[in-house]
C-alpha cells in the first residue's frame, strides 16, 4: 500500500515505540498525526515531522473521534498504530496480603485494552468510508500493540497481562468483522525494549534484562517495532495475526 499522501494517526507517539512507528511513517511519505497527553511532547515530535498533534485520552470517545477527524483531514487514514499503554506492577495481595486496590487494576485495563479498542472503533468508521487504496485494494492497516506479557506474564503482571492478552484476543475477531472494509488488523507482541518504561532502570539492570533474551542478547530497538509495522502495512497478505518481537525469549515468573 502506498503511503505518499496518505495520513496515519500513532497513538502514545510522542514516546518509545510510538515515536519511532510516527518517524518511520512520516519518511514513508504519511501525514502523521499523534495522539498522546496533553503533556507529552507531541507538539513538538508533530511540528519535527510534519504533521499534528491531537492531546486526547485514548479511552475518551469524542477526543478520540476528533483526533480520527484530524487526522483525515491531512489526507485518506490509511494506517494507525496503537501504542499507548501503561504498565504499573499491581499484585494480587500486597506484603501483608491484603487485596489489591481494584481500580489500580481496572486502571490498567481501561487504558491499554479499552483505548485501543476506542481507537480501533473511532478509527475504522472513518476508515470504511474512504476509498481503497489504487494499488492495493486496502482502505488501511491497523496495528495494535500487545506484549509478550499476554503470554508469559510475570508475578506483579496480572492487570498488564490482562489488558495485552486482551488485545491479542479480539484481534482475529476484529479482523474477521472488517474484512468487510478490506480493513487489515495486526498486532504485535514485543518482547523486553528500549522504551521510557526501562528507561528508569539502572543500566546493570537494563543490560540483565538483555542478557535473557536468546538472540541477539539485548533489548530491543523501538525502530525494530516501527519497521515491523511498515512491513504488514506493505504485505497485504497478513491480517489476523499477533506477531512476537522479542528475539525468542519467554519471561521466567520473575
Amino acid at each position: 500500500m502506498r503511503l505518499t499522501g496518505t495520513s496515519a494517526l500513532v497513538t502514545g507517539g510522542a514516546s518509545g515505540l510510538g515515536l519511532a512507528t510516527a518517524r518511520r511513517l512520516a519518511e514513508a511519505g504519511s501525514a502523521v498525526t499523534i495522539i498522546d497527553l496533553p503533556a507529552s511532547a507531541g507538539a513538538e515530535t508533530a511540528a519535527e515531522l510534519g504533521g499534528s498533534f491531537a492531546p486526547a485520552d485514548v479511552t475518551d470517545p469524542d477526543q478520540v473521534a476528533a483526533a480520527v477527524a484530524q487526522a483525515a483531514a491531512s489526507g485518506p487514514l490509511r494506517v494507525v498504530v496503537n501504542c499507548a499503554g501503561i504498565a504499573p506492577p499491581a499484585k494480587v495481595l500486597d506484603r501483608e496480603g491484603h487485596p489489591a486496590v481494584l481500580a489500580d487494576f481496572e486502571r490498567v485495563v481501561r487504558v491499554n485494552l479499552v483505548g485501543t479498542f476506542n481507537v480501533i472503533s473511532q478509527a475504522s468508521a472513518v476508515m470504511a468510508r474512504t476509498e481503497p487504496d489504487a494499488d492495493s485494494g486496502d482502505r488501511g492497516v491497523i496495528v495494535n500493540t500487545a506484549s509478550v506479557a499476554a503470554f508469559d506474564g510475570q508475578v506483579g503482571q496480572p492487570a498488564y497481562s490482562a489488558s495485552k492478552g486482551g488485545v491479542h484476543a479480539m484481534t482475529l475477531p476484529i479482523a474477521r468483522e472488517l474484512a468487510r472494509y478490506a480493513i487489515r488488523v495486526l498486532t504485535i507482541a514485543p518482547g523486553i525494549m528500549e522504551t521510557p518504561m526501562l528507561a528508569g532502570l539502572p543500566q546493570a539492570a537494563q543490560d540483565s534484562l538483555g542478557q535473557q533474551v536468546p538472540y541477539p542478547g539485548r533489548l530491543g530497538r523501538p525502530d525494530e517495532y516501527a519497521r515491523l509495522v511498515l512491513s504488514i502495512v506493505e504485505n497485504g497478505y497478513l491480517n489476523g495475526e499477533t506477531i512476537r518481537l522479542d528475539g525468542a525469549i519467554r519471561m521466567a515468573p520473575r
